[in-house]
């Protein structure tokens, strides 16, 4: 699989993600979010502020290579994904609250993740390693992200009985999707994905552990009912590493930019799952 098959793979598998979630999502998902403020303001604030911040102390912790340290950041800046759903659902989560605060994410990030990423390129590669985003390509990321999810509402609202009948199957058809790409794009880079492992695991590994630790941590410190917790935790620890793959490889056109989102969109499952066990044996209410 050549660069130019792989990031056009990127984006139709992106385009069945964003589809999967609009096809689950209506206006009272949004709507939801007032049921529960505290919850919805601490996820959305984790997501938006704090992330970003660990991420930078990430990076100086592990003394990340400029182009590692924008990948990370990419990551950091992305939406949860509809994973986050998955593992929620698994181990106890209020899905239905990830299902609303994935939909406020991916809207905030058309705004939040240009801003955020331009920010890590000229911070950490503003010797002209990679260009800032310009605005056809923020156009470019707007339609990728917002009119499948779109289509995917108007499906759920004008024919609810497809999209009834499309949702299971079209989640499933992602998560295969998702697997098939990251198998072919580790073995098409196996060698350059093993030689940064050693740079690199460590701070992919602890970002993701932080990131669980603290949607779900800052949960049960302002008491939230433990379902929202593990909502919170999911949502802020698990991203769209799709996403950041496709900024990286067909926007950017970095590969080394992508090689965060690569190792995290395969340690990601080990963690979450290792999470979700640690979560059952402290079953508190």
């Amino acid at each position: 699989m050549n660069a130019a098959v792989l990031t056009h793979a990127l984006l139709a598998v992106l385009a069945v993600v964003m589809a999967g979630l609009g096809l689950s999502l209506t206006w009272d998902d949004f709507r939801r979010l007032r049921e529960y403020p505290l919850a919805a303001v601490l996820a959305l604030g984790l997501q938006v502020l704090v992330l970003p911040l660990v991420c930078v102390t990430v990076i100086a912790a592990f003394r990340l290579p400029p182009l590692y340290a924008v990948g990370l950041m990419l990551l950091a800046a992305s939406p949860g994904g509809i994973t986050a759903n998955l593992f929620s659902h698994l181990f106890g989560g209020h899905v239905a609250m990830n299902l609303s605060l994935t939909a406020l994410n991916t809207l905030l990030s058309l705004a939040t993740l240009p801003l955020i990423a331009n920010w890590a390129i000229a911070h950490y590669a503003g010797g002209g390693q990679v260009v800032p985003l310009p605005w056809e390509k923020l156009a470019e990321i707007i339609g990728v992200i917002a009119v499948p999810v779109l289509i995917g509402m108007a499906v759920r609202r004008s024919r609810s009985d497809i999209a009834a009948r499309l949702d299971k199957p079209v989640k499933i058809l992602s998560g295969v999707l998702l697997l098939v790409l990251t198998v072919a794009a580790i073995a098409k880079e196996r060698q350059a994905l093993m030689n940064a492992a050693g740079d690199l695991g460590g701070a992919v590994l602890v970002f993701n552990l932080l990131s669980l630790l603290a949607g779900y941590g800052l949960g049960r410190v302002v008491r939230l009912p433990k379902p929202l917790c593990i909502a919170i935790g999911y949502e802020v620890g698990i991203h769209n590493s799709t996403l950041a793959l496709y900024l990286a490889l067909a926007v950017l056109q970095q590969f080394p930019v992508a090689l965060p989102a690569a190792l995290y969109s395969v340690s990601m499952y080990v963690t979450a799952l290792l999470f979700g066990f640690w979560l059952r044996r402290h079953s508190g209410p």
